[in-house]
């Protein structure tokens, strides 16, 4: 809704109303209705930007579409809402790609350091017991 701070207004109310084809008063209403909130000169003058222009073009697209000022207001409020949802569900992204990345670092050290632990036993030739057992005798013959 309001006017980027880094953002310094460069239109005056007329060439504004000009530019988007509202009546000045009209640009005073949506104001009013906190639909635009141009930035204000020293002077108290109203100064609008790019980004308050491209946003009055969006009001009036959405009244042309036969919308009255409540809609629009609601209208404007959902299309907020799904913007902060997105920019949430970016963040949530970047989390859940940086936890996926940490993790698979951790299961490959994980996986390292059990091929240390893991000792190899292969059979040779001298074992701790004999393979040959020597030939029993049958007592009860």
């Amino acid at each position: 809704m309001s006017t980027d701070e880094t953002t310094s207004g460069v239109y005056l109310i007329g060439i504004v109303a000009e530019l988007a084809g509202m009546h000045p008063q009209t640009l005073r209403l949506y104001e009013r209705r906190g639909l635009i909130r141009p930035s204000r000169s020293a002077g108290h003058t109203r100064r609008y930007s790019d980004a308050d222009l491209a946003r009055l073009r969006r009001i009036q697209a959405l009244s042309e579409a036969g919308l009255n000022i409540a809609g629009i207001e609601r209208v404007l409020e959902l299309e907020r809402q799904l913007a902060d949802a997105g920019q949430a569900l970016a963040a949530l992204d970047q989390q859940l790609e940086t936890q996926r990345t940490e993790h698979r670092a951790e299961m490959e050290r994980a996986r390292r350091s059990m091929r240390a632990e893991v000792v190899l036993v292969t059979r040779g030739e001298t074992a701790l017991v004999p393979l040959d057992r020597p030939p029993t005798r049958n007592r009860g013959r």
